[in-house]
């Protein structure tokens, strides 16, 4: 009897402790997507020029993509071309999804200069680290 009630006592004190323990969420698990953009035409940004690259969901078809991770920074004289690392954490991605990085350079009133013009795919397949190498934008008129 008293080895029942002592068990118990055990259980009732260490229970909430193993509850405490299941309601802590998972450690982060970043994921950086890196690489540069470029364009071919030889001008000069101005030195006000916006740049910003996008890590889109694009899974589905007739909805906008939805944004998992965006950096954006302005010129400041500097040229072409501009590295970026975008971090999201891996459990924000799903693997039956589709993801894509895009960039644009607009000026200071929000003109569109460069684009990206193709898709360009993310393959998340467990690396800490996804490199997308450089990224041609276009000019636009």
């Amino acid at each position: 009897m008293v080895r029942i009630a002592r068990l118990l006592a055990v259980g009732m004190v260490t229970a909430p402790l193993l509850a405490a323990c299941a309601t802590v969420p998972p450690a982060e698990k970043p994921v950086s997507v890196t690489g540069s953009i470029t364009y071919r035409e030889r001008m000069a940004l101005p030195p006000t020029a916006q740049v910003e690259v996008t890590l889109s969901d694009v899974s589905l078809m007739d909805a906008p993509s939805k944004t998992i991770a965006q950096q954006s920074f302005t010129a400041d004289g500097r040229q072409v071309p501009f590295g970026f690392t975008l971090t999201v954490d891996q459990r924000q991605l799903d693997p039956r999804h589709s993801y894509a990085v895009s960039a644009r350079i607009t000026d200071a009133s929000g003109k569109l200069m460069f684009i990206t013009d193709t898709r360009n795919s993310v393959a998340f397949d467990g690396r800490r680290t996804v490199d997308m190498g450089m990224l041609t934008l276009i000019k636009t008129h």
